[in-house]
């Protein structure tokens, strides 16, 4: 639906066309008859977007959005003559799917395209790629250099062919040609490694962070949010009245957007030392803002950012301790076995953790805690264990 809007008493137009926001000048000054004017002309214009009539370079033939549309169009034409080559339909489904995504979603998509697909697929017809190809560039990008100068991960493989998996099932089922996606199985991933801190390691690190983290590392140890759900908390969502952390919110990217999944979507109890931590914190900090500022922010006020964050203080304080280094996410898995080991009901843990079932739980936490819902043996031990003699 088109919408207008004034700028320097000029009317615009803001608008959705082919996955694209576009916002033209009209050159129309803002008055009561131009602003009718235009109310006519926005519905005829949507009625011919909905229709696919809509020509943009006709109607905007000055804007800078011309030759983006112009492509657009070419590429569109290709696809009615047949089957085209994957770089073309590769930029026509981006286009379609990106309207669905959060922007970071958005900029990872279109990384793996400009980095890994496009160059090896572009020039290839849709229909002409083979499995032995796809296999082929999966080995490919095996070989790839990760993280730290290791051989790139079997998880990131699997995230950069899911792209591709996309593209090609999407075009099969246009251009009716079986997809050459057929019996490829993602590459198995290591179980990821859970090395969580003791409760005295966690003692240790808070005597000795800096006083401004504190309570930032009290609230990461002991509520298991994510880096993204700490970083984008506001005043708004903390409820000392409940005692419950309200996550509705993430911060990714440099954008605050709501948490991935309904079970993400959750309240999270405050034990007494985040309370006191949190309560601390508000009275330090909080009393002069609004209920959106973050609760944990840099010295301007702006939400804190992941890696910032790790390699300014939580690497070198585990280097600092001598503790074997490890990513900030296991101060997550920390916060799960610690409530396993004090025997806090899995199905509670799942909920404040975000999980919608306790399945996760258990595969990845229970080794940790002997015991965990009588499942180390023992109960099957002491079934065959010897009957005492009973006296004749």
């Amino acid at each position: 639906m088109t919408s207008i809007f004034v700028q320097n008493e000029i009317l615009y137009l803001d608008f959705q066309f082919k996955g694209k926001r576009c916002r033209e000048r009209t050159g129309l000054p803002d008055s009561d008859f131009n602003r009718r004017k235009l109310e006519k002309f926005c519905k005829r214009m949507d009625a011919q977007i909905t229709l696919g009539q809509f020509d943009f370079c006709k109607t905007f033939p000055n804007s800078s959005e011309c030759d983006y549309f112009h492509k657009v169009a070419h590429r569109e034409e290709l696809l009615k003559a047949g089957c085209p080559a994957f770089s073309e339909f590769a930029e026509l489904w981006y286009q379609e799917k990106q309207v669905e995504w959060r922007t970071s979603q958005q900029e990872t998509v279109r990384g793996i395209l400009d980095v890994h697909l496009l160059p090896y697929f572009g020039t290839m017809p849709v229909n002409h790629i083979s499995k032995s190809e796809i296999l082929a560039f999966r080995s490919k990008i095996s070989q790839l250099e990760g993280r730290g100068k290791k051989q790139i991960s079997a998880s990131r493989v699997n995230h950069i062919l899911t792209p591709l998996r996309m593209v090609l099932n999407e075009a099969a089922d246009r251009f009716d040609f079986p997809s050459a996606w057929k019996q490829i199985k993602s590459m198995k991933v290591p179980r990821s490694d859970v090395m969580p801190l003791t409760l005295a390691e966690i003692e240790k690190l808070l005597a000795v962070v800096r006083k401004d983290f504190h309570a930032y590392y009290t609230t990461r140890f002991f509520t298991g949010l994510r880096s993204s759900e700490v970083h984008g908390l506001t005043w708004r969502h903390v409820d000392f009245n409940r005692r419950q952390l309200l996550i509705y919110q993430a911060y990714v990217r440099g954008e605050l957007i709501s948490t991935k999944t309904d079970g993400s979507y959750r309240e999270v109890q405050m034990c007494q030392r985040v309370y006191e931590a949190l309560l601390a914190q508000y009275r330090l900090t909080g009393k002069n803002k609004t209920l959106d500022d973050f609760v944990f922010c840099s010295s301007v006020g702006t939400a804190l950012e992941d890696r910032n964050v790790a390699n300014r203080i939580w690497y070198p304080l585990l280097a600092f301790l001598g503790l074997e280094k490890r990513k900030p996410y296991q101060s997550r898995h920390t916060t799960a076995t610690l409530w396993l080991a004090a025997g806090e009901s899995p199905e509670w843990i799942a909920r404040q953790l975000g999980h919608v079932s306790t399945n996760m739980l258990f595969r990845v936490y229970s080794r940790y805690v002997p015991n965990i819902a009588g499942r180390d043996g023992s109960a099957f031990e002491l079934m065959l264990s010897p009957m005492p003699s009973s006296n004749h």
